[in-house]
């Protein structure tokens, strides 16, 4: 059976990358195999490709950060830092959703693990009519919900997690990244997913030191690995 999990959130800028940069860096540190994938990225700029979120998967997983090896695990690369499906209407290369699970569930491996990161939240647009949500059900993986902590985020947490479970797809855990301008403490927050979600394992993520290789000093989430 693939091991893995897809890294999805409650909305974009949220802590997603961080998250699946944590958690490629903790299983390399343990003495495990990684896979990584950011299949569909919108706002990357060739020029400046070393900063780009699939650039810093590729180094959390102990790999060389280049446009070719980009290229390998971001097959759907668009300028325009706005919804995918937008985004891929404007370079005129519509989203086959199809190829992109098919993409994939060809990555995946009993023998290594693989961390998907999704784009923007659970319910962003990938084509005209189709979510991050349906390709997450094309792919037998468990999601990591990303959440924040500011004000509002209870809801749009809660609300990704109630669409999840009504398609049906699994939640490993649900990891709280503390927002900038939090009104209550991430403990507080904490506390109020813990009794929403039941058995469902919340995690918080203090802010880190704003620096590109900030994983490093992140919270140990490899228990909520396959």
């Amino acid at each position: 059976m693939a091991k893995g999990l897809f890294i999805t959130a409650s909305g974009t800028e949220i802590g997603k990358t961080l998250v699946a940069c944590a958690l490629a860096h903790q299983i390399i540190i343990k003495g495990g195999d990684v896979t990584v994938l950011k299949p569909v990225i919108s706002g990357f700029d060739e020029g400046d490709f070393e900063t780009s979120d699939s650039a810093l998967l590729l180094e959390a997983a102990g790999k060389q950060a280049t446009l070719e090896t980009i290229s390998a695990i971001s097959p759907w690369r668009f300028d325009a830092p706005i919804a995918p499906n937008m985004a891929a209407l404007r370079a005129g290369k519509p989203i086959d959703l199809k190829a992109v699970i098919q993409f994939c569930n060809d990555q995946l491996s009993d023998k290594t693990t693989t961390v998907i990161e999704g784009v923007g939240g659970v319910m962003a647009p990938i084509t005209d009519h189709k979510t991050v949500i349906d390709w997450m059900a094309g792919i037998d993986l468990s999601a990591i919900v990303v959440v924040g902590s500011y004000l509002g985020a209870l809801s749009h947490g809660l609300t990704a997690i109630h669409a999840l479970q009504r398609r049906d797809i699994a939640i490993a855990g649900i990891i709280i990244s503390e927002s900038e301008d939090a009104p209550v403490s991430l403990a507080e927050t904490k506390t109020c997913f813990e009794n929403f979600v039941g058995e469902i394992p919340v995690r918080a993520l203090p802010r880190l030191k704003a620096d590109l290789r900030n994983w490093e000093s992140a919270p140990d989430f490899s228990d909520l690995l396959p």
